[in-house]
């Protein structure tokens, strides 16, 4: 007992000179400042303010108009009266449209056929085109929306016209069923309130990883140097799990208060959706921090040299996104890359994140997300460990 006691101080007492050591490393390290500091700091912002317009509005748009009646020019404008177009001007021919188009003089083309007012007059369907530019999707989905709302306030009025024709007494309603919409989690329907609360997890792991594998790559150029006489690396001498827990301490000390401040403040400052409460994001987030640091020391096994982690956050930051579900839908995914997935911490900080930041649940609605982060936590922690110990013996 007395022997187990003694090697518990000296693991701890190894622990911490580790810790220290690493936390001056951090603060010494120009380059781990800035990936540690600057990274999660600013870019929060730089997306936000270029995402902060949220959705796209009043974009030009070409009529041509073939019928040239007083019919189809009140459907123009109602047209643009929509919140996504603004009508140009009208071309002569769909020819003379396009051509503004590649022209970027508009995004959309509204044809309107010539014989649109027959055709409503015998109670006939007529086709109206609409032609969308497809280098930004966001526009497409905007005009897709409203082209919907126009055909169905289109369709109600014509309804209400022929009542009124029919001598029948008017409700006052524009359409049969009434509905009303009501966006959950992304309330503003906006590009940035869906991909924002995602992103800013990733930016948290991501320049973790990079800060990490840049340490990792210092201790490795240092082991080299050591056949030329330089001096040993600081904890080779040291536990290998002394090694990890004291720097994983380090890190994840360092990296909760950024977690507050782009998870809460940032969010907070520029009106993305915020129901969840702090003490239930900051107690998920915590196990994905640990795998992450985890992980990014296991990752060091590839770090040979400081720029290593530039070739290792570049190749994984990409995939780390598709593979999060925010681009496509993991449902979707086939099971080799739902299961790739799976193994980024970053995938099951994302859904849980925004379950709870976005849709207001709470850290007991989302265990699955949170045992799975806290799974990865022992796996990358048993890896971490028999990397630093296979680097500790090469030293």
């Amino acid at each position: 007992m007395k022997g187990f006691v003694i090697d518990t101080k000296e693991w701890l007492s190894e622990t911490a000179r580790i810790f220290r050591h690493e936390m001056s490393l951090v603060f010494s390290d120009v380059g781990v400042m800035l990936f540690f500091f600057f990274l999660p700091i600013a870019y929060p912002i730089v997306y936000s303010l270029i995402y902060n317009t949220e959705v796209t509005r009043d974009m030009p748009v070409a009529v041509v108009d073939n019928s040239r009646t007083a019919m189809s020019r009140e459907f123009v404008r109602h047209a643009d009266a929509t919140e996504a177009m603004k009508i140009c001007g009208y071309a002569a021919d769909l020819q003379e449209a396009k051509r503004w188009m590649a022209e970027k003089k508009c995004f959309g083309i509204l044809e309107i056929p010539a014989d649109y007012t027959r055709k409503l007059g015998r109670a006939e369907q007529p086709q109206v085109q609409f032609y969308s530019e497809m280098s930004l999707l966001l526009r497409y989905r905007t005009f897709s929306s409203s082209i919907a709302d126009l055909q169905i306030a289109t369709g109600a009025q014509l309804r209400q016209m022929t009542l009124d024709d029919l001598g029948m007494p008017s409700t006052g309603e524009t359409s049969t069923i009434g509905s009303v919409g009501f966006a959950l989690g992304d309330t503003q329907q906006g590009f940035a309130s869906f991909i924002i609360p995602g992103i800013v997890v990733l930016i948290l792991q991501q320049s973790m990883i990079l800060g990490i594998v840049l340490l990792g790559g210092t201790r490795a150029e240092q082991r080299r140097r050591l056949k030329g006489g330089g001096l040993p690396v600081t904890g080779d001498s040291m536990s290998p799990s002394a090694q990890v827990f004291g720097r994983t301490l380090c890190y994840t000390i360092v990296y909760i208060p950024l977690s507050i401040y782009i998870l809460h403040y940032v969010l907070h400052f520029f009106h993305y959706p915020h129901e969840g409460q702090v003490t239930d994001y900051i107690l998920f987030i915590l196990p994905m921090l640990l795998a992450t640091a985890m992980l990014g020391q296991t990752l060091n096994m590839m770090a040979t040299e400081r720029e290593s982690a530039f070739i290792i956050v570049v190749f994984t930051s990409v995939a780390f996104l598709f593979l999060s579900g925010l681009t496509w839908p993991r449902y979707a995914m086939t099971p080799v890359f739902t299961l790739l997935g799976d193994i980024v911490p970053a995938t099951w900080g994302i859904e849980g994140f925004v379950r709870i930041n976005s849709d207001g649940a709470t850290l007991g609605l989302e265990p699955r997300p949170w045992y799975w982060l806290w799974g990865l936590t022992l796996v990358y922690t048993a890896t971490a460990y028999l990397v630093t110990r296979w680097q500790t013996r090469r030293g």
